[in-house]
């Protein structure tokens, strides 16, 4: 009290000694994350909404349970990230992926799903879906997930990605082996055909109406130009090219 009954001089004097309140942080002024959360289940859709809002940087902003809700309350918050459960009720989870994302553009969608092959992957990318996370994934995972794709990022589980990988090696060999099926001429596309269905020399010879000699050449060439040794690579490398469907204890045998 003394010190606001000094002279004006001391009351200046004494208030430019006041403590001046502490200046916030980088943390502190940063802009949050605005989440919006559609899930299918109540329950689980109430944990996922603890978690994300026990992070510092995300404000979950409201709860959608099916499609139709999920792009109404996202038209109306307007949010920056939007996760959404694959399994949505209604139409699911890649129409309102399409109308958000079209809608509103600097609306990042990150799906939720149980399992992804390549072309789930594909699918839920094309919607216009930032990323892809499995429900099996933990908090950090998530946490990690959602601020990738709100500063412009994508993101897909490491084991999305392996799984894409493996079935992007899978195709790219099954076409190598297409290009190299298109090496062969349409005769020996014919002989080739006839061996898978286990057709002898002189059957094929007679089928096509060629000599045993010229038959035996045909599977000569079929044999170099696909780089295999016998009569059974050959037939199980039809079975490969979907030539030939043998039963379970045909294919034992081979």
């Amino acid at each position: 009290m003394a010190i606001l009954t000094t002279t004006r001089e001391h009351t200046t004097a004494a208030t430019t000694l006041r403590p001046t309140a502490a200046m916030p942080t980088p943390s502190q002024t940063a802009r949050k994350i605005r989440l919006l959360l559609a899930y299918k289940h109540a329950l689980l859709r109430q944990g996922l909404r603890l978690l994300l809002a026990a992070q510092q940087d995300i404000e979950v902003l409201g709860e959608a349970a099916d499609g139709r809700e999920a792009v109404e309350k996202a038209l109306e918050l307007k949010p920056d990230v939007m996760l959404v459960d694959m399994a949505l009720p209604g139409s699911g989870a890649l129409e309102p992926v399409r109308t958000i994302t079209r809608r509103l553009e600097h609306c990042r969608v990150l799906v939720l799903t149980a399992a992804a092959n390549e072309e789930e992957v594909v699918r839920i990318l094309q919607s216009g879906a930032a990323g892809c996370v499995l429900k099996d994934g933990d908090a950090r995972e998530l946490a990690m997930a959602v601020q990738a794709v709100s500063q412009g990022g994508s993101y897909l589980s490491p084991a999305i990605s392996q799984r894409v990988i493996g079935d992007y090696i899978r195709l790219v060999k099954r076409r190598e082996a297409r290009g190299s099926a298109d090496a062969l001429s349409p005769r020996e596309r014919e002989v080739l055909q006839l061996i898978a269905e286990g057709k002898g020399n002189q059957e094929i010879a007679n089928r096509l109406c060629l000599s045993v000699k010229t038959v035996e050449a045909h599977k000569a060439h079929i044999m170099r130009k696909l780089g295999l040794r016998n009569r059974t690579e050959l037939i199980k490398y039809a079975l490969r090219q979907g030539l030939i469907e043998l039963e379970p204890d045909q294919e034992a045998l081979l």
